[in-house]
């Protein structure tokens, strides 16, 4: 287990839902992944992200599906793409499920 934060560390995290609107395969990454355009709503727009999730999920079953992804994280380079926010997962091994909601809600609704 990690160390305790605190609520205030807590809320200064922003996680919101999006929708997957574009995937691409990333060669240039170190480890399999994919290149990921997320749809967060009026508010937030689009983001990219790189998610090694190619174990478990094909590009056509990613096309749709809403995520929960940490929006407020600053860019990191990854190879030659600029990943926006952090798409979450569970973690097992090299094997990545990724979080979502239970229902359809709108984009960009907080996480809390």
């Amino acid at each position: 287990m990690k160390e305790t934060i605190t609520w205030p560390d807590f809320s200064k995290i922003d996680m919101r839902v999006g929708t997957i609107i574009e995937i691409k395969d990333f060669p240039k990454a170190k480890n399999p992944a994919y290149q990921i355009h997320v749809d967060f709503g009026a508010n937030l727009g689009i983001k990219k992200s790189s998610a090694q999730i190619t174990q478990r999920y094909s590009k056509e079953e990613l096309l749709g599906k809403q995520v929960i992804a940490v929006v407020n994280f600053p860019k990191k380079q990854i190879a030659n793409f600029m990943s926006e926010c952090l798409i979450l997962g569970a973690v097992d091994g090299s094997d990545v499920i990724l979080l979502q909601p239970e229902s359809k809600v709108d984009n960009g609704l907080k996480i809390s």
